[in-house]
């Protein structure tokens, strides 16, 4: 029966469009109506969502989430009632890698559709308030298309995928490593690292002066896992208080790609207990992503995952 909440949330979609533009108002409430029923319902919500899943979710995050599958997963519901051994809704594929800025307009359309809608609602029903006031009652329109015009933008705005250069996630896991460039010898700790590459932070003064566009073939020994790989750096960064190199990992034999990968992944303990944020935190960081979002800033990272270093 979960499937089935998207149908009444579309209808909720629609219901500010209903004031504006249908002249039906479909919940008469006053001021005191609002505060005697609606109230209590939502600070329960707001108060006991994250509680009862273990801070595991968000009530504000979810229904952000929710927005952006809930078009497909309404028509599916529909069609799987209608005609059951039909295909349904396809996941977008994960884990490719992309050299640009892409937006999912599949999922999105609908969502545009009715953010003009309700942006144009909103308008409207602005207007109708002060006629309801007259009667006593509490145009809930404005209020309601207001609230969905905000959550409909930042669901869009999770619909635009960032670069997405290597398809393997890095942690922020700190190893101490000793790099080997001809005759030379330095040390540094890692900061960055993944199955394809590491940023290391060179801990010495003696830096090598490489360019970014002249490559060096080095061999980096990660010390704690007694890990010999060949890389190459990409990169040098000399700003900072320490020099930070790029490196990619040059061709892995099998056994140094399974020892990569059980340093990475395997290790007990790594995975720190992770809650979701209040919701209080949760609407801040809402409203920094629609006012400034991260994805468009001009240098767009995706920070590394945080892990237990031990």
């Amino acid at each position: 029966l979960h499937w089935f909440s998207s149908l009444p949330q579309i209808g909720f979609l629609f219901m500010p469009l209903a004031y504006s533009f249908l002249g039906v108002i479909p919940i008469r409430a006053s001021l005191g109506d609002l505060l005697f029923f609606f109230l209590p319902y939502y600070l329960a919500q707001f108060t006991v969502f994250a509680w009862l899943n273990l801070r595991s979710l968000s009530l504000l995050l979810s229904t952000v989430y929710s927005l952006v599958l809930v078009f497909p997963l309404g028509a599916t519901v529909v069609q799987v009632l209608l005609r059951p051994f039909s295909s349904g809704f396809k996941v977008t594929p994960k884990g490719t890698t992309q050299d640009r800025y892409r937006f999912n307009w599949r999922l999105a359309w609908p969502l545009v559709v009715m953010l003009g809608l309700t942006a144009v609602s909103l308008g409207l029903n602005l207007r109708q308030s002060a006629i309801a006031a007259e009667d006593g009652l509490l145009n809930l329109g404005w209020i309601w298309a207001t609230y969905n015009l905000v959550m409909i933008a930042i669901a869009l705005l999770i619909l635009l995928d960032v670069p997405q250069p290597d398809r393997y996630p890095w942690f922020a896991l700190r190893r101490t490593v000793r790099l080997t460039w001809g005759d030379r010898t330095f040390w540094g700790i890692t900061t960055r690292i993944s199955e394809s590459g590491a940023e290391i932070a060179l801990t010495q003064n003696n830096q090598p002066q490489l360019l970014p566009d002249q490559p060096a073939l080095v061999t980096v020994t990660i010390m704690e896992a007694e890990l010999q790989l060949a890389a190459e750096i990409s990169q040098l960064d000399p700003s900072g208080e320490w020099a930070t190199a790029q490196l990619n990992w040059l061709s892995l034999s099998l056994p140094k790609q399974r020892q990569l990968i059980e340093l990475l992944y395997c290790r007990p303990g790594q995975w720190p207990s992770r809650q979701t944020p209040g919701e209080l935190a949760s609407l801040g960081l809402l409203l920094r992503t629609l006012l400034r979002p991260r994805a468009l800033a001009r240098r767009y990272r995706p920070p590394a995952m945080p892990v237990s270093q031990t």
